[in-house]
């Protein structure tokens, strides 16, 4: 470990007066002493300077080891490695350059991070309408269905829902940068999670569905597109690890706080230990379903914004997510210092 004494003094030049300063007594401390002690010069002039040298390598050492240290760390930062900082104890203009170091080198982890989620995100979310176009072109082409008007129209509209999922990752990507980007409308609720069913079914999975919204007129103060993301990634997580025959139960109902929304499948559920972790990064549980593990971190990500709560709550069997909206939805800002682990 490298002594660093200095680290309390306030500037370079400080520092330097005071190497200089200690060097000078040291040589003449030992000047003194030796003469007393009737050593000749030429024993006790050398003896001086090699003690002065060596006083001043360990001063001079420890105010240049941030510097070292910050060598290294930009090696390691050039092989793309952002997790080194340097010690920045001292208060002169090399701490302060230490300093910022350390906040440029955790802001280029951030944003490193970002980029690989937003690759990780954008194949999560385009997964299933790329296959879902590519199906029915496909069946075009083989001649499986006509080419009519109906046919078109849905290759259409699954593209026209290819660009607003681009345009969601975007924003999500903005989100996850600190940029808060809500706009917020009354939404009734029940036809909202009628037509988040419909695109749910799409998928194929072997699974029912079943809605109760209560009550019938329920309207909730959201940002529909940011919602939508939402409840499908919830659906989708649910339709995933629910059996065959199995039904998925989504709920809708009004809180004291706001709206509630709730999604429950007879699947597995989630063990109460890996609960803490469900809404993480690529966690896709225990079981094999083909799952990214950005579905559950992509639905927290709405309801923060929305500054609403997303849980996975206690059930006799299956698994039930519940988010919360409240009244006014109030945009949330986070300030990242360093990524998600």
């Amino acid at each position: 470990m490298t002594l660093r004494p200095l680290d309390r003094l306030g500037s370079i030049r400080t520092k330097l007066g005071a190497l200089v300063a200690v060097t000078v007594a040291v040589t003449a401390v030992l000047t003194t002493t030796a003469t007393g002690l009737g050593l000749p010069p030429l024993v006790t002039v050398p003896a001086a300077v090699l003690v002065a040298l060596v006083v001043t390598q360990v001063l001079a050492r420890g105010m240049t080891s941030p510097l070292r240290e910050m060598t290294a760390a930009a090696r390691v930062m050039a092989t793309g490695d952002y997790s080194h900082r340097v010690t920045a104890s001292s208060r002169d203009e090399v701490g302060e350059l230490a300093r910022a170091f350390n906040t440029m080198a955790a802001r280029l982890a951030v944003v490193d991070q970002q980029r690989r989620d937003l690759v990780a995100n954008v194949s999560h979310e385009l997964r299933t309408p790329v296959s879902a176009l590519r199906a029915l072109l496909e069946n075009l082409v083989d001649g499986v269905v006509p080419p009519d008007r109906a046919q078109l129209a849905a290759a259409l509209d699954r593209t026209e829902r290819l660009g607003r999922l681009v345009a969601d990752l975007l924003d999500l990507s903005r989100l996850d940068a600190g940029i808060t980007l809500l706009a917020p409308g009354p939404l009734e609720v029940r036809a909202f999670v009628e037509e988040a069913v419909a695109e749910a079914r799409l998928a194929g999975h072997p699974v029912g569905y079943a809605v109760d919204v209560e009550p019938e007129d329920l309207v909730v103060a959201a940002d529909r597109t940011r919602l939508d993301q939402l409840l499908a990634n919830l659906l989708d997580n649910a339709g995933r690890h629910a059996p065959p025959g199995g039904t998925v139960q989504v709920r809708a109902y009004r809180s004291q706080d706001g709206t509630v929304l709730e999604v429950a499948d007879p699947g597995p559920g989630i063990p109460e230990g890996d609960r803490a972790t469900a809404f993480d990064r690529f966690t896709t549980g225990h079981s094999d379903d083909g799952g990214t593990g950005l579905g559950l971190a992509i639905a927290r990500w709405v309801t923060d914004l929305h500054g609403g709560t997303i849980e996975v709550v206690d059930a006799d069997e299956g698994c039930v997510i519940r988010a919360s909206i409240p009244h006014a939805a109030t945009p949330s800002r986070t300030d990242h210092e360093e990524p998600p682990q």
